[in-house]
């Protein structure tokens, strides 16, 4: 039963750091995520990132997505699908493309090079999303863009993914997902999938939340939705998607019915009280500082590049579209964050002997590093625009 006892340790660690950041001035997320490294293998060594934070990290993550689905307005996601589609696939090129002749400069060979590129060109915004919720900007135009964006991303990483290790490896399943050798049929399972989202718009989720409703046991309508939000996340890592893209398109569906009050008001303080911290404490425990000087240039420089890349790609696919650049700046922010999702293509690279042992270490500590200063950035340019607006 020791589990228990690091459920306690993180859970008050997490509150009291949470506290206390937000006393001082930064989002409670950074907190969180030192507090990972504390009691982690980089520092203490108190807690370890075994099956059971494994698990509880990604509830975490899928219902903090959820969460964000459920407060999202699918009139503005619709909206603002064109600059979300902008945005997601210069933020795409912009690292593979630089990041590759970056890989060169290491004597990385070429599918090392293109794949350490791919590895920077995801997104994970579940960091963004709380930054964003805690500033109440999380339904502003920038804000529905970044999650727009993010599920693209999300989409054309895993596309690129599958065909690299189709052509460049015989592995064929690895954490994270399963990506089938078969190109075509994991593109074709991909648009089931979206075919199946619409089916869960117009039919599922309102019947089985009307179902819920007459269920003689307690929370019953609170009990679907998370029924509903676990079998698309699921669903998605059937299909080689990310689960959170799934938890997402659950929580827009419920949005739609008349029971979104009702779930969002229950489903918060299950994810707040236990499984979000558990999450953003997982992403600090990946870090460990062995090896950290031996590749400080290699870290340092891949650090910038890839804040550099995400940031101007995805801020020019907003500007393009003519967004001025204070949510230019927000939106680039928002979409630095490397997190989880790069993690799991980092391991599956690693497994398929397309991201070398030697810089993996490093490749890790680059990840970890965007993701914590995603929410500086973010705060930044939101609080930019919030006095420019006052100015006006």
């Amino acid at each position: 039963m020791e589990f228990l006892g690091t459920l306690c340790l993180v859970l008050i660690t997490t509150s009291l750091a949470g506290h206390f950041s937000r006393r001082i001035g930064i989002p409670a997320v950074i907190g969180q995520l030192l507090v990972g490294i504390l009691i982690g293998p980089a520092v203490l060594g108190w807690v370890h990132n075994n099956a059971f934070m494994h698990t509880f990290s990604e509830i975490g993550v899928i219902i903090l997505m959820f969460i964000a689905g459920l407060e999202s307005d699918l009139g503005m996601l619709k909206k603002y699908f064109k600059p979300a589609l902008a945005v997601a696939f210069s933020g795409v090129v912009f690292p593979v493309v630089l990041i590759y002749f970056f890989g060169k400069l290491f004597h990385f060979s070429f599918e090392q090079a293109i794949f350490l590129g791919v590895t920077f060109s995801a997104t994970s915004v579940s960091i963004s999303v709380e930054v964003l919720k805690e500033l109440k900007r999380l339904k502003s135009k920038e804000g529905t863009t970044i999650l727009g964006a993010a599920v693209i991303d999300d989409i054309i990483s895993v596309i690129i993914l599958s065909v690299l290790v189709s052509m460049f490896s015989n592995v064929a399943k690895a954490q994270g997902g399963h990506h089938s050798s078969n190109l075509w049929m994991s593109f074709l399972l991909d648009a089931l999938y979206f075919v199946v989202i619409f089916f869960l718009f117009e039919w599922i989720a309102p019947k089985m939340m009307r179902l819920g409703e007459h269920l003689k046991v307690a929370s019953s309508v609170t009990l679907m939705s998370i029924v509903l939000c676990l079998g698309m996340a699921w669903l998605a890592e059937q299909v080689g998607l990310s689960d959170v893209v799934g938890a997402f398109f659950a929580g827009v569906a419920i949005a739609q019915t008349p029971y979104k009050q009702e779930v969002d008001s229950n489903i918060e303080p299950i994810g707040y009280a236990v499984f979000i911290p558990m999450f953003f404490v997982s992403i600090g425990l990946n870090m460990t500082f062995k090896g950290f000087f031996d590749d400080l240039i290699f870290i340092v420089s891949l650090t910038i590049l890839a804040l550099i890349t995400k940031w101007l790609g995805c801020g020019l696919g907003a500007k393009v579209l003519g967004m001025n650049y204070d949510s230019m700046n927000i939106i680039g922010s928002g979409m630095v964050s490397r997190g989880e999702m790069a993690l799991i293509i980092a391991q599956i690279g690693y497994e398929a002997h397309l991201l070398s042992s030697e810089y993996y270490s490093g490749v890790i500590f680059v990840i970890i590093l965007t993701t914590f200063a995603a929410p500086f950035m973010l705060k930044a340019a939101i609080k930019r625009q919030m006095r420019n607006e006052k100015e006006k």
